[in-house]
């Protein structure tokens, strides 16, 4: 798999199907239903250093507006250059007039597959600086409220110096702060139970005592009848306002209303969100804003509660809403939808930081966020370091830094015979329909363009296509030519300010899909294609009501090595599969074992957090989640990744395992025993020393380049922990025989063997 991530190094684009298998409508449902034609997309990917910058506008096709790439046709005597997707001919400009084969423009060199313009003129206003306005939940017993205040005070310092700054908090009332007011502490209060117009907010926050209200048109910013002054009492510099937001924040009190033993505090998380909103929507629209809300425990009063306040009521399950008796999950995820597209319209980035043992509303929450880009991060308490670290890396700069952008807009042009079904991931449709739209929707679909509030250099996206299927043979051989093209088109503002365009264009060739199957395997990138099926699937699992997902994965299995194995009917031993689909056996083998599929242990919330980051996720970390590591670490060897399955337990190991949320260091029994001894300080034992180091260091090095930051369990074999790593292995043995460490693992699940025999059984069949 080597090849495709250095296609994913140059363009950031990981496709299951890279050589795409073109066929009757009758083959191409049995190949390509269940792993579509599709490809993971990292938008803004830190590419190789042939990646260009371009300080100029690009050059566009007259009729399908695509860019001028290196699959261009040129016709350098006629200064004329063929489009590959409309095959519209397009004269060259004057400044192109020096164009020859030995002087090629920048993105006409046959590397330059992905290239970024410059789109600022050196006449362009200079952009507007980044806002935050932070949420912040007061319900919290003193020791959260005391690390959340200590977390916030750290972030400010982070922040430069020009980034704009506002205050809300909340518990039965919102309160916003106007941190420009010098002489003390003065804000403006708002019942939780409203849910309050823009309009009705700039009224009660004074707006318009000095300057009269515009009689029409859409309040938006200092441009359409806000006076700068105004704007500038709640939402100013840091630089302006920093002892003011420090004493501000330094003096929160949990809230003061008193709570019975047997009644939840009245929050009113929805209304705070809302009110902030409706503030940077009339203050800042369009600009890089962000709304960065900090939960302590469910909403229980207003818009988008998710539970009464008697303790007695249980915040919904699964269960509940998949039976349709969650009383307060369709109302709050209505109002939540109708808080995206709000967000969405003014191009503002709603972010979630939710600390509680409790729920807090992930799940309502999660296309509000999804929608607008934004990060979530789910932990037990604001003093754990998953919370702690993650906050700092939003702020942080340097070269783990996340590459904060803003104000996205994705577009894409394909061949003719290529349509679109969708994306799968944090976008929001603009609703641009046209020839390249499917009939067929998936994710957000009905488009050829998409917004995106907030983007990162991480952000993927999954993009499902619909090849055009024909009744023959013949039909599909004379309809096309033996390549297609797609070309991705990102508009995204640069964390410096700059307003670039990321320009990707992709060619892959396609073959037959039935007479060319060891073609198509050649060209299978099993690890893209198990991402790709876990995103089809989480979707589905969302959306479809009475969805088998083990069924439904089953037979995606089942299909694809019906058509790419090796084998004699009726004799199971003499089923394989190429190198190139080897694994996908074992990738679906963890997925039905995996969070995406098995929620019974899982909470709604937390549920929708693996979803929402599954979705935002490139295929290395994504596979991660799909299948973990595990990583051995011994006296006696080099560390060396090693099999997912019990038997790797030994009593002289400590493994370290990764799962993308939680990582995991297990020390065998004799290393438990030897630490515990403290063989580790004596002079005599620095290997031992070295070697309980070496995993510690592994993980601080993925701690650093994560976000979220992940959990870390230390844990030592029988020990209570040791459930997080055990749940993950695959149990070779099905709890019939001890492995080396003398433990066994009782489970009705079956193992990999007696998995991949049942699947050569049905196969051969």
């Amino acid at each position: 798999m080597a090849e495709f991530g250095e296609l994913e190094a140059q363009d950031g684009v990981r496709m299951p199907w890279n050589i795409i298998p073109v066929a009757t409508k009758k083959e191409q449902q049995a190949i390509d239903s269940e792993v579509p034609v599709s490809a993971i997309y990292t938008l803004l990917k830190p590419l190789r250093s042939h990646s260009l910058l371009l300080p100029y506008s690009p050059l566009r096709c007259r009729t399908c507006r695509s860019v001028l790439n290196p699959y261009s046709v040129v016709d350098f005597s006629a200064s004329i250059w063929g489009c590959p997707f409309c095959f519209n001919r397009n004269p060259f400009p004057r400044n192109y007039s020096s164009i020859a084969d030995n002087s090629l423009p920048p993105e006409l060199f046959p590397n330059a597959t992905t290239v970024e313009y410059l789109c600022d003129s050196f006449s362009s206003p200079p952009p507007p600086p980044p806002v935050y306005v932070f949420v912040v939940d007061t319900c919290l017993i003193y020791e959260e409220l005391d690390f959340l205040k200590s977390s916030l005070l750290q972030a400010l310092d982070l922040l430069p110096d020009n980034s704009v700054v506002g205050l809300v908090t909340f518990d039965s009332l919102v309160r916003v702060y106007e941190l420009g007011f010098p002489h003390c502490t003065k804000s403006y209060f708002f019942h939780g139970k409203k849910d309050f117009t823009k309009d009705q907010l700039l009224d009660q926050l004074s707006f318009f005592v000095k300057n009269p209200k515009p009689s029409s048109g859409v309040i938006a910013g200092v441009r359409d009848g806000l006076s700068s002054d105004d704007i500038a009492r709640f939402l100013l510099p840091v630089s302006d306002c920093q002892f003011a937001l420090h004493s501000v924040i330094e003096e929160l009190g949990s809230s003061p209303w008193l709570v019975a033993a047997d009644h939840r505090p009245v929050r009113c998380t929805g209304a705070a969100l809302r009110i902030a909103a409706g503030l940077l929507g009339a203050c800042f629209p369009g600009s890089a804003a962000r709304i960065m809300a900090f939960i302590g425990g469910p909403s229980t009063q207003g818009p988008g509660a998710i539970v009464s306040r008697e303790v007695s009521d249980p915040i919904r399950s699964h269960k509940d809403i998949d039976k349709d008796s969650a009383l307060y999950y369709h109302k709050a995820v209505e109002f939540y939808e109708t808080l995206a597209k709000q967000l969405v319209h003014q191009g503002h980035v709603l972010d979630v930081f939710a600390c509680s043992v409790d729920q807090v509303g992930i799940a309502e929450l999660k296309v509000a966020v999804e929608q607008t880009g934004g990060f979530v991060v789910l932990a037990e308490s604001f003093g754990h370091s998953v919370f702690r670290d993650s906050l700092k890396r939003v702020f942080q700069s340097g070269e783990n830094d996340l590459g904060l952008s803003s104000c996205g807009i994705f577009e894409i042009n394909c061949s003719k015979d290529i349509k679109v079904q969708g994306i799968i991931g944090p976008c929001a449709s603009l609703e641009k329909k046209g020839p390249l739209c499917s009939d067929i929707a998936i994710g957000q679909g009905h488009t050829s363009a998409w917004k995106m509030c907030g983007l990162d250099k991480n952000t993927s996206i999954c993009l499902v296509f619909e090849i055009a299927k024909r009744d023959t043979a013949e039909i599909v051989l004379q309809s096309q030519s033996n390549q297609f093209y797609f070309q991705f088109l990102t508009y995204y503002q640069h964390s410096n300010g700059q307003t670039r365009l990321r320009v990707t264009t992709l060619s892959r060739r396609w073959v037959m899909g039935t007479e060319s199957l060891q073609e198509l395997s050649n060209g299978f990138d099993q690890e893209a294609a198990a991402v790709v099926i876990t995103r089809l699937l989480s979707f589905k699992m969302e959306t479809q009501l009475e969805f088998n997902p083990q069924r439904w994965v089953d037979k995606a299995l089942i299909n694809l090595c019906t058509w790419f194995g090796d084998y004699q009917k009726g004799d199971p031993s003499s089923f394989s599969l190429s190198a190139q689909l080897s694994l996908f056996p074992q990738f679906v083998f963890h997925l039905r074992r995996s969070q995406f599929v098995q929620v019974f242990n899982n909470s709604p919330d937390e549920t929708a957090y693996f979803r929402m980051l599954l979705y935002r996720e490139n295929v290395s970390n994504s596979i991660v989640m799909i299948q973990p590591s595990l990583v051995a670490f011994s006296l006696h060897s080099q560390p060396e990744p090693i099999l997912l399955d019990v038997a790797s337990i030994a009593a002289d190991r400590i493994l370290l395992l990764d799962s993308y949320f939680t990582l995991v260091i297990f020390h065998g029994s004799a290393i438990a025993q030897w630490r515990k001894a403290g063989y580790h300080n004596q002079p005599e034992h620095q290997a031992f020393k070295h070697l309980l180091q070496s995993p510690r260091d592994y993980t601080d090095t993925i701690i650093s380049e994560r976000f979220p930051s992940p959990r870390l369990v230390i844990c030592d074999q029988y020990g209570s922990q040791a459930r997080f790593l055990l749940a993950k292995l695959n149990p070779s043995d099905g709890g019939d025989a001890p492995f080396s460490g003398e433990s066994n693992i009782f489970t009705d699940d079956v193992s990999l063997s007696v998995f991949l025999d049942h699947l050569r059984r049905l196969i051969v069949q």
